[in-house]
C-alpha cells in the first residue's frame, strides 16, 4: 500500500478530516511543478510540494482550514518577496477539504498512475539484488522482482514491490510491456546470458542491465554475435551497471549509483540522450 492510499485508510478507520494541497500554477522557478500535490490531517502528511517555508505555510493552513472546517481557498505565493525562498518564481496552492468522493477518485487515479509507470524486471535476489530493490522501490516505477529462491527475498520486501518466485524468466521476458526495462544479476552467469539475449532479441526494451565486469561484457557479447543478434542490439546492453567512475562495490553504493542510472535512461530517456 502506498503511503497516500495508508494515510486515507488511517484517517477513514479514525474519523479524520483529510486535506489536499496542489499546486494548481507554478510560474518562473520553482520546487515542484504545477500538479504536485500532498495530503494532510491534523497530525499526518503524504507528498510534498517542495519543502521549506513554502510547505511549512501551506500545511499550517490546511490544518487551520481542517480545524474551522471552511471551504477551499486558493493561495498565490511569490516565493522570493514574499517568504524568502530564493526560487524566484510563484505558485498558486488550492487547499481543500476531501470528501470521500474526492477521496475514492484519488485512490483510483493513483491506482491508474501506478500502472502506466515503467516496467522494470529485477532479476536476482542476492545482496545487490536486495539493495537495489530497496532503493528502486522508491521511484516511480512498476518493480517486478524475480527469483527461484524464495528464501533470498527475506521478510523485508519494500510496499509496492512485485515479487515473483519463479524459473518463468523466459516467460517474463516475453510478457513485459515494450518500453520496460531489465536488470539482470542472478546467482549463475549462464543464466543471466539466457535472460540478456532473450530480452536483446525481443529489441524493444528501454534499458538492458548486466551486472557485471567490461571482461564478462565482452564474452557476452561473443556469445550473443554466435546467435544472431544484431551489433545495434547488443550496443544498447549496459554493463556494468552504474559505471559513473566510482569504485566501491557494496551492495548499497552499486543500488544507488544504478538507481541513477535508471532514472536517466528508464524515466527520463529523452534527457539523458545527447543532443
Amino acid at each position: 500500500m502506498s503511503r497516500l492510499a495508508d494515510m486515507i485508510a488511517r484517517a477513514r478507520a479514525t474519523g479524520s478530516a483529510v486535506a489536499r494541497v496542489t499546486l494548481v500554477q507554478a510560474r518562473g522557478s520553482t520546487p515542484r511543478e504545477a500538479g504536485a500535490f500532498m495530503l494532510v490531517t491534523a497530525g499526518a502528511l503524504a507528498g510534498t510540494i517542495g519543502g521549506g517555508r513554502l510547505e511549512w505555510d501551506c500545511v499550517q493552513d490546511a490544518r487551520a482550514l481542517l480545524a474551522s472546517g471552511g471551504a477551499s481557498v486558493d493561495r498565490v505565493i511569490a516565493l522570493g518577496p514574499e517568504i524568502g525562498q530564493c526560487c524566484g518564481g510563484a505558485v498558486t496552492a488550492r487547499i481543500e477539504r476531501l470528501d470521500d468522493a474526492s477521496m475514492d477518485a484519488l485512490l483510483c487515479a493513483e491506482a491508474r498512475a501506478r500502472q502506466d509507470r515503467p516496467a522494470l524486471l529485477l532479476f536476482g535476489a542476492g545482496h545487490v539484488g536486495r539493495a537495489l530493490a530497496r532503493t528502486l522501490a522508491l521511484l516511480p516505477l512498476r518493480l517486478i522482482w524475480i527469483d527461484a529462491r524464495a528464501e533470498e527475498f527475506g521478510d523485508d520486501v519494500p510496499d509496492g514491490v512485485e515479487v515473483r518466485i519463479s524459473v518463468d524468466w523466459e516467460g517474463a521476458i516475453a510478457s513485459a510491456p515494450a518500453g520496460a526495462g531489465t536488470l539482470v544479476l542472478t546467482q549463475s552467469h549462464a543464466l543471466d546470458a539466457l535472460i540478456v539475449a532473450a530480452a536483446l532479441e525481443r529489441g524493444d526494451f528501454r534499458y538492458v542491465g548486466l551486472i557485471g565486469s567490461k571482461t564478462k561484457r565482452r564474452r557476452f557479447e561473443a556469445g550473443f554475435r554466435d546467435l544472431g543478434i544484431a551489433e545495434d542490439r547488443i550496443a544498447t546492453l549496459v554493463c556494468p551497471i552504474g559505471d559513473r567512475g566510482i569504485r566501491d562495490k557494496r551492495p548499497e553504493i552499486i543500488a544507488a549509483l544504478v538507481a541513477a542510472e535508471i532514472v536517466e535512461r528508464l524515466l527520463h530517456p529523452a534527457q539523458s540522450e545527447p543532443s
